[in-house]
């Protein structure tokens, strides 16, 4: 196994590295937002639908232990 305790990158870029950062950030952190407002999705969907089905996690029907 390979572990990584210090990672650092250098990148240059042409123009106002401020402008660059901030619009490639805002871009990310949208996808991101966006892929965790899906996942949110995801899982009410799955519980809506075991509430339906009468099963819990992993398909398991509810009741006794």
């Amino acid at each position: 196994m390979l572990t990584i305790h210090h990672l650092s990158v250098d990148f240059e870029v042409g123009g106002d590295d401020t402008a660059v950062f901030a619009r490639l950030f805002a871009q990310h952190i949208r996808e991101w937002a966006q892929r965790q407002e899906d996942a949110r999705g995801r899982s009410g969907l799955l519980a809506q639908e075991a509430s339906l089905t009468g099963e819990g996690v992993n398909g398991v029907r509810g009741g006794g232990a």
